[in-house]
């Protein structure tokens, strides 16, 4: 993860956040200068951010929506109080409402982003600057520490071309902490026709099939919030192993950008939380999964199983049999 550090300081009333990136100040700087690229890092995994305001101008408003995978929301709005392209940015940030209207019962913060070149890129640092030591306790509270760093870990995604970053890498696993996964896996195709490949249930059962020598036996699709899916595996022939197959419910469908599902296994109470993110680049598509676990032991037991090689066998299976054609 590019975060090295974060540190707050309850007698100077800041919180400081210092990452490393391997990619030019001016690279770095567009990132936070441009909301289509903001929106795929400003928020921790799970809340993508939305703008739905932009003036990039000393005196001028940002505003933002955060979207939880539940359906939750948390909106701010920024003030950017000072410009000096491509090393410096200040803003004063606040809670708000989808308006961009500050939230009075909620603390603001002025932050303070610099941008710096090193040897390896650029070196950003971030200092929030706190009203009262009641204000930082608060927000720290909030998750901001945490949420902070995960956020920053989507950057490198963001400021390197998507074949740069993925391509031949194959189904990539990483664990963002005690109970929460990031897979993520690009293929050759576009982001629509993968959306389809998700959500068609004939297209499914091309693809999604695990190892060689399984089959698909059943496959309900939750079109819409609210609605149950349930897909089910049987082997084929002399293939070892016993049917098994998977239920959930859909929380949130944002086609052809987001999903969000639970699922567990038919006959398991262990239910984990799946959001599919999609985002296409020239062609390519990088899937993203990020899968919530209820806690360490479960998450660990899971990715035991081999998930992560049947995943990517679908996936190149995926390739060769739907975005190839």
């Amino acid at each position: 993860m590019p975060v090295t550090d974060v540190t707050t300081d309850a007698e100077n009333l800041t919180m400081t956040l210092v990452a490393d990136f391997a990619a030019p100040v001016e690279r770095v700087w567009d990132a936070y200068s441009d909301p289509r690229q903001l929106e795929r890092f400003w928020g921790p995994p799970g809340w993508p951010a939305t703008f739905t305001a932009w003036d990039h101008t000393v005196g001028g408003k940002a505003n933002y929506t955060m979207n939880g995978p539940r359906g939750e929301k948390a909106s701010g709005t920024w003030e950017f109080l000072r410009i000096e392209a491509p090393h410096s940015l200040e803003v004063l940030d606040a809670f708000a409402d989808e308006d961009g209207t500050p939230d009075p019962d909620l603390p603001s913060m002025r932050m303070v982003f610099t941008f710096e070149p090193t040897d390896q890129g650029t070196r950003m640092v971030t200092t929030s600057y706190f009203a009262s030591a009641d204000a930082l306790e608060q927000v720290v509270a909030m998750g901001a520490v945490e949420g902070s760093r995960l956020a920053m870990s989507q950057l490198d995604a963001v400021l390197q071309d998507l074949r740069d970053y993925a391509q031949g890498k194959g189904t990539q696993v990483e664990l963002l902490d005690d109970t929460h996964v990031r897979i993520t896996r690009l293929v050759e195709g576009p982001r629509d026709l993968v959306w389809r490949a998700h959500n068609d249930p004939e297209l499914m059962k091309q693809w999604l099939l695990g190892p060689d020598g399984w089959e698909m036996t059943e496959c309900v699709v939750a079109t819409e919030a609210g609605q149950t899916y349930r897909n089910s595996w049987a082997p084929v022939g002399d293939t070892e192993g016993q049917p098994f197959g998977f239920e959930g419910e859909a929380l949130l469908i944002d086609a052809p950008r987001r999903s969000v599902q639970t699922e567990r296994m038919i006959g398991m109470p262990v239910e984990t939380l799946n959001d599919l993110n999609l985002y296409e680049e020239d062609g390519a598509t990088l899937i993203t999964l990020y899968i919530e676990y209820p806690d360490k032991e479960t998450r660990d037991m899971i990715l035991a199983t081999g998930m992560a090689d049947g995943m990517e066998t679908s996936y190149a299976r995926l390739e060769r049999e739907l975005l190839a054609v």
